[in-house]
Protein backbone atom coordinates (compact mmCIF):
# COMPACT_ATOMS: atom_id res chain seq x y z
CA UNK A 1 0.00 0.00 0.00
CA UNK A 2 1.16 3.28 -0.88
CA UNK A 3 -0.36 5.91 2.11
CA UNK A 4 -0.06 9.99 1.94
CA UNK A 5 -0.77 11.37 5.81
CA UNK A 6 -3.41 14.05 6.44
CA UNK A 7 -4.47 15.70 9.44
CA UNK A 8 -7.48 14.09 9.44
CA UNK A 9 -7.20 11.10 6.83
CA UNK A 10 -5.35 8.76 4.93
CA UNK A 11 -4.93 8.55 1.19
CA UNK A 12 -4.60 4.57 0.24
CA UNK A 13 -3.31 3.71 -3.09
CA UNK A 14 -3.30 0.23 -3.76
CA UNK A 15 0.46 -1.31 -5.07
CA UNK A 16 -1.77 -2.94 -8.03
CA UNK A 17 -3.48 0.42 -8.94
CA UNK A 18 0.02 2.10 -8.95
CA UNK A 19 1.69 -0.42 -11.27
CA UNK A 20 -1.26 0.37 -13.74
CA UNK A 21 -0.20 3.68 -13.67
CA UNK A 22 2.96 2.03 -15.00
CA UNK A 23 1.98 0.23 -17.37
CA UNK A 24 -0.07 2.56 -19.08
CA UNK A 25 3.65 4.14 -19.41
CA UNK A 26 5.41 1.66 -21.40
CA UNK A 27 2.26 1.18 -23.18
CA UNK A 28 2.61 4.66 -24.61
CA UNK A 29 6.51 4.61 -24.62
CA UNK A 30 7.88 6.61 -28.02
CA UNK A 31 8.92 3.46 -30.05
CA UNK A 32 12.14 5.28 -30.85
CA UNK A 33 13.58 4.99 -27.47
CA UNK A 34 12.39 1.17 -27.24
CA UNK A 35 15.45 -1.55 -28.82
CA UNK A 36 14.19 -4.21 -29.99
CA UNK A 37 10.04 -3.83 -30.21
CA UNK A 38 9.42 -7.60 -30.78
CA UNK A 39 9.83 -7.70 -27.02
CA UNK A 40 7.47 -4.92 -26.17
CA UNK A 41 4.09 -7.04 -24.79
CA UNK A 42 6.22 -8.69 -22.46
CA UNK A 43 8.32 -5.75 -20.93
CA UNK A 44 4.37 -4.34 -20.48
CA UNK A 45 3.29 -7.20 -18.93
CA UNK A 46 5.99 -7.37 -16.42
CA UNK A 47 5.30 -3.60 -15.49
CA UNK A 48 1.52 -4.09 -15.75
CA UNK A 49 1.77 -7.02 -13.37
CA UNK A 50 4.79 -6.55 -11.47
CA UNK A 51 2.85 -5.67 -8.32
CA UNK A 52 0.11 -8.04 -8.56
CA UNK A 53 1.07 -10.13 -5.19
CA UNK A 54 -0.12 -7.20 -3.53
CA UNK A 55 -3.21 -7.32 -5.61
CA UNK A 56 -5.22 -9.50 -2.82
CA UNK A 57 -3.62 -8.04 1.01
CA UNK A 58 -4.39 -4.74 -0.18
CA UNK A 59 -8.10 -5.01 -0.54
CA UNK A 60 -7.83 -5.52 3.15
CA UNK A 61 -4.89 -3.21 4.38
CA UNK A 62 -3.07 -3.72 7.23
CA UNK A 63 -2.40 -1.66 10.58
CA UNK A 64 0.71 -0.19 12.43
CA UNK A 65 0.42 -0.23 16.15
CA UNK A 66 4.12 1.40 16.58
CA UNK A 67 3.09 4.45 13.65
CA UNK A 68 -0.74 4.38 13.81
CA UNK A 69 -1.40 4.18 10.60
CA UNK A 70 -1.54 1.61 8.28
CA UNK A 71 1.50 -0.13 7.14
CA UNK A 72 2.87 1.10 3.71
CA UNK A 73 5.46 -0.62 1.16
CA UNK A 74 8.26 0.75 2.59
CA UNK A 75 7.58 -0.05 6.38
CA UNK A 76 5.72 -3.68 5.94
CA UNK A 77 7.95 -6.28 7.45
CA UNK A 78 10.41 -8.39 5.44
CA UNK A 79 9.16 -11.74 6.21
CA UNK A 80 5.09 -11.36 4.65
CA UNK A 81 6.87 -8.91 2.33
CA UNK A 82 8.86 -11.98 0.63
CA UNK A 83 5.68 -14.05 0.50
CA UNK A 84 3.91 -11.62 -1.52
CA UNK A 85 6.61 -10.67 -3.85
CA UNK A 86 7.54 -14.70 -4.19
CA UNK A 87 3.59 -14.93 -5.13
CA UNK A 88 3.39 -12.47 -7.33
CA UNK A 89 6.30 -13.55 -9.64
CA UNK A 90 4.71 -17.17 -9.29
CA UNK A 91 1.88 -15.70 -11.05
CA UNK A 92 3.65 -13.29 -13.78
CA UNK A 93 5.48 -16.51 -14.33
CA UNK A 94 2.83 -18.34 -15.07
CA UNK A 95 1.86 -16.40 -17.92
CA UNK A 96 5.44 -14.85 -19.34
CA UNK A 97 8.84 -16.28 -18.16
CA UNK A 98 10.68 -13.21 -19.35
CA UNK A 99 7.89 -11.43 -17.47
CA UNK A 100 8.57 -13.02 -14.52
CA UNK A 101 12.72 -12.59 -15.01
CA UNK A 102 12.28 -8.95 -15.15
CA UNK A 103 9.59 -8.90 -11.87
CA UNK A 104 11.79 -11.53 -10.53
CA UNK A 105 15.19 -8.96 -10.89
CA UNK A 106 13.26 -6.43 -9.49
CA UNK A 107 12.27 -7.28 -6.44
CA UNK A 108 15.59 -9.45 -5.86
CA UNK A 109 17.38 -5.92 -5.91
CA UNK A 110 15.31 -4.61 -2.82
CA UNK A 111 16.42 -7.03 -0.57
CA UNK A 112 20.24 -7.64 -1.55
CA UNK A 113 21.63 -5.87 1.07
CA UNK A 114 18.91 -6.72 3.89
CA UNK A 115 20.72 -9.35 6.39
CA UNK A 116 17.50 -10.85 7.86
CA UNK A 117 17.69 -14.50 6.77
CA UNK A 118 14.04 -14.23 5.58
CA UNK A 119 15.59 -11.73 2.99
CA UNK A 120 18.61 -13.80 2.25
CA UNK A 121 16.50 -16.96 1.68
CA UNK A 122 14.23 -15.12 -0.89
CA UNK A 123 17.44 -14.05 -2.61
CA UNK A 124 19.06 -17.15 -3.00
CA UNK A 125 15.61 -18.66 -4.55
CA UNK A 126 15.01 -15.68 -6.67
CA UNK A 127 18.74 -16.28 -8.08
CA UNK A 128 17.70 -20.40 -8.50
CA UNK A 129 14.77 -19.11 -10.37
CA UNK A 130 16.54 -16.63 -12.69
CA UNK A 131 18.77 -19.26 -13.59
CA UNK A 132 16.55 -21.82 -14.10
CA UNK A 133 14.20 -19.54 -16.39
CA UNK A 134 17.42 -18.54 -18.33
CA UNK A 135 18.47 -22.22 -19.25
CA UNK A 136 14.97 -22.65 -20.67
CA UNK A 137 14.95 -19.58 -22.92
CA UNK A 138 16.30 -20.48 -26.39
CA UNK A 139 18.38 -17.19 -26.83
CA UNK A 140 19.29 -14.76 -23.92
CA UNK A 141 20.88 -11.26 -24.14
CA UNK A 142 22.11 -9.74 -21.02
CA UNK A 143 22.34 -6.23 -22.54
CA UNK A 144 18.66 -6.48 -23.93
CA UNK A 145 17.69 -7.77 -20.56
CA UNK A 146 19.45 -4.78 -18.63
CA UNK A 147 17.56 -2.35 -21.23
CA UNK A 148 14.32 -3.86 -20.10
CA UNK A 149 15.11 -3.29 -16.63
CA UNK A 150 15.96 -0.48 -17.12
CA UNK A 151 12.19 0.77 -18.41
CA UNK A 152 10.97 -1.22 -15.26
CA UNK A 153 12.46 0.48 -12.90
CA UNK A 154 11.90 4.14 -14.66
CA UNK A 155 8.23 3.17 -14.99
CA UNK A 156 7.77 1.99 -11.78
CA UNK A 157 9.44 5.51 -10.56
CA UNK A 158 7.27 7.57 -12.60
CA UNK A 159 4.48 6.02 -11.71
CA UNK A 160 5.46 6.03 -8.09
CA UNK A 161 6.35 9.64 -8.24
CA UNK A 162 2.82 10.65 -8.99
CA UNK A 163 1.72 8.73 -5.47
CA UNK A 164 3.90 9.53 -3.08
CA UNK A 165 3.11 13.71 -3.74
CA UNK A 166 0.53 15.05 -2.99
CA UNK A 167 -1.12 17.23 -6.28
CA UNK A 168 0.53 20.49 -7.37
CA UNK A 169 3.36 20.04 -4.42
CA UNK A 170 6.56 22.69 -4.99
CA UNK A 171 9.66 21.09 -6.00
CA UNK A 172 10.93 21.72 -2.53
CA UNK A 173 8.24 19.83 -1.00
CA UNK A 174 8.27 16.74 -2.97
CA UNK A 175 9.09 13.14 -1.51
CA UNK A 176 12.89 13.25 -1.31
CA UNK A 177 13.17 9.97 -3.30
CA UNK A 178 12.36 12.39 -6.57
CA UNK A 179 13.16 15.57 -5.23
CA UNK A 180 16.39 15.33 -7.13
CA UNK A 181 15.05 14.14 -9.86
CA UNK A 182 14.19 10.24 -11.57
CA UNK A 183 17.64 8.45 -11.98
CA UNK A 184 17.93 6.69 -15.10
CA UNK A 185 19.57 3.20 -15.92
CA UNK A 186 22.90 4.02 -18.33
CA UNK A 187 21.19 0.65 -19.78
CA UNK A 188 18.28 2.91 -21.11
CA UNK A 189 18.55 4.23 -24.77
CA UNK A 190 17.95 7.95 -26.00
CA UNK A 191 18.52 9.90 -22.73
CA UNK A 192 20.72 12.62 -22.59
CA UNK A 193 21.24 13.09 -18.91
CA UNK A 194 21.71 10.66 -15.62
CA UNK A 195 17.94 11.44 -14.20
CA UNK A 196 14.56 12.96 -15.59
CA UNK A 197 13.39 16.30 -14.34
CA UNK A 198 10.24 15.76 -13.39
CA UNK A 199 7.60 18.78 -11.75
CA UNK A 200 3.59 19.31 -10.47
CA UNK A 201 3.21 22.40 -12.69
CA UNK A 202 -0.66 22.37 -11.22
CA UNK A 203 -2.91 19.63 -9.30
CA UNK A 204 -3.70 17.98 -12.64
CA UNK A 205 0.04 18.51 -14.35
CA UNK A 206 3.21 16.97 -14.63
CA UNK A 207 5.93 18.14 -16.91
CA UNK A 208 8.93 15.50 -17.93
CA UNK A 209 11.95 17.58 -19.41
CA UNK A 210 13.21 14.42 -21.56
CA UNK A 211 9.81 13.22 -22.67
CA UNK A 212 9.76 9.92 -23.27
CA UNK A 213 6.31 8.82 -24.66
CA UNK A 214 4.81 9.02 -27.60
CA UNK A 215 2.23 12.25 -27.22
CA UNK A 216 0.74 13.57 -24.09
CA UNK A 217 -0.23 11.36 -21.89
CA UNK A 218 -3.35 11.24 -19.39
CA UNK A 219 -2.96 9.13 -16.39
CA UNK A 220 -6.20 7.52 -13.97
CA UNK A 221 -5.11 7.07 -10.45
CA UNK A 222 -7.48 5.09 -8.26
CA UNK A 223 -7.40 5.74 -4.54
CA UNK A 224 -9.35 5.95 -1.46
CA UNK A 225 -9.68 8.61 1.22
CA UNK A 226 -10.26 7.05 4.88
CA UNK A 227 -10.88 9.22 7.37
CA UNK A 228 -8.69 8.99 10.79
CA UNK A 229 -12.18 9.46 12.78
CA UNK A 230 -13.78 6.43 11.06
CA UNK A 231 -10.81 4.24 11.53
CA UNK A 232 -10.87 4.68 15.16
CA UNK A 233 -14.75 3.69 15.29
CA UNK A 234 -14.99 0.88 12.55
CA UNK A 235 -11.31 -0.39 12.45
CA UNK A 236 -9.05 0.00 9.33
CA UNK A 237 -10.37 -2.42 7.56
CA UNK A 238 -14.17 -1.79 7.65
CA UNK A 239 -13.20 1.77 7.08
CA UNK A 240 -11.47 0.83 3.67
CA UNK A 241 -13.97 -1.60 2.55
CA UNK A 242 -16.69 1.22 2.96
CA UNK A 243 -15.10 3.83 1.30
CA UNK A 244 -15.60 4.52 -2.65
CA UNK A 245 -12.61 4.71 -5.02
CA UNK A 246 -11.97 8.08 -6.30
CA UNK A 247 -10.45 8.21 -9.81
CA UNK A 248 -7.69 11.39 -10.13
CA UNK A 249 -6.73 12.43 -13.52
CA UNK A 250 -2.92 13.39 -14.38
CA UNK A 251 -1.77 14.60 -17.29
CA UNK A 252 2.16 13.81 -18.42
CA UNK A 253 2.89 16.38 -20.43
CA UNK A 254 7.07 17.83 -22.22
Amino acid sequence: MIVREHPNHFIMIEQDNHAQLSGEMIANWNDSLFIDTKFKKTVEFAIFHHDCGWKSFDKQPFWNDEKMAPFTFTNFPILPKTVLYKHGIDEVEKEDEYAALLCSMHYMRFLLNRRTQEAKIFVQKEKERRNRIIRSLSTFDSYLFDFHYGLLQLCDNLSLYICLNEPGTSKEEEHFFYRDGIPLSTSLHGFQQDKLKTEWVDKDTVTINEFPFASKLTLTLKQKVISKKLIANKGLDKSYQDAPYEHVKIRLVP
